[in-house]
């Protein structure tokens, strides 16, 4: 078990930020901006691209699926996003982007034999994770695969990112944290600054509410930093976040986990000479530090 949790923290750090260049990629921005986005800020199309999969939802069920974003906050950008593009008309502008990106990542690279192989096999880890009760992967997979290696390629890293998503928002509320909980108790074990946290738009006093709350149970001390039942706690929900994803990487096999971790590598460095991705995200991916026994 403890194998494959740690294979799943493994292959989330591969594939996490290409999947998250769709969010921050000039391309994506040029895309959001063609179909009518303010790109000004990077909501409107965040929430198109993220959301667009769900179909026309309004703001509950965008609140209730993102989680850590206040409702207020949803509510400026849904269900106004599709008043600027349909649903159907977003899925196909974020192909476009990604196309666009990863072609300008790797050139001659992107239709080679490498990438044929990595789509190949992320594929098949997409099609093995369990899509019960995880809303978010299942529309992403719902919406079948692109016939181009590079786009499949992205289109699985989705689903994977998205199905332990939905698994770590189940061992978020297994702990008792409400989403500015959430947060709070992430920010206090030093994955990111509060200050990074601010576009999901929870107030001031909504905020040291929720930190109060966490001091209550013994998760924070008075400074806002995690106490050492804090950490155990926020260790544990990394664990079964961790054990919720393992199931498509146990179909996969670890040899050939560590394969497409090969495969993806050469993508995976471009993202980041780019500097497309911000020096410091909300996600703690270097912060967030698990020991298994």
């Amino acid at each position: 078990m403890t194998q494959y949790q740690a294979l799943a923290r493994r292959m989330w750090h591969q594939l996490e930020p290409v999947h998250a260049s769709l969010y921050f990629a000039p391309q994506a921005y040029e895309e959001a901006a063609a179909l009518g986005y303010d790109v000004e800020s990077r909501w409107p199309s965040y929430f198109a691209w993220r959301a667009a999969p769900l179909g026309a939802v309004g703001p509950e069920l965008v609140t209730a699926t993102f989680y850590s974003f206040s409702p207020r906050t949803t509510a400026e950008y849904v269900p106004a996003v599709w008043a600027t593009a349909a649903p159907d008309k977003v899925v196909a502008a974020r192909l476009r982007a990604v196309d666009r990106t990863f072609r300008a990542l790797l050139g001659d690279r992107v239709g080679g034999p490498d990438i044929a192989e990595a789509a190949a096999l992320a594929k098949e880890a997409a099609e093995a994770a369990p899509l019960a009760a995880r809303p978010l992967a299942a529309a992403n997979r719902d919406l079948g695969w692109s016939d181009e290696p590079h786009l499949a390629l992205w289109q699985a890293t989705m689903v994977l990112r998205e199905q332990r998503g939905d698994g770590h928002l189940a061992a978020l509320l297994t702990a008792g944290l409400d989403p500015c909980e959430a947060l709070v108790s992430f920010a206090g074990v030093g994955a990111a600054p509060k200050e990074n946290f601010d576009g999901r738009g929870w107030t001031a006093e909504e905020w040291s509410a929720a930190a109060g709350r966490l001091a209550e149970r013994g998760w924070l001390d008075t400074d806002g930093n995690a106490t050492e039942r804090g950490r155990q706690g926020r260790d544990a929900i990394e664990r079964q976040t961790d054990e919720l994803a393992a199931a498509p990487w146990r179909a996969l096999g670890a040899e050939r986990a560590e394969r497409l971790a090969e495969l993806v590598h050469p993508l995976l460095a471009a993202v980041f000479e780019a500097g497309m991705l911000p020096a410091q995200s909300t996600l703690g991916i270097a912060a967030v530090q698990v020991t298994y026994a």
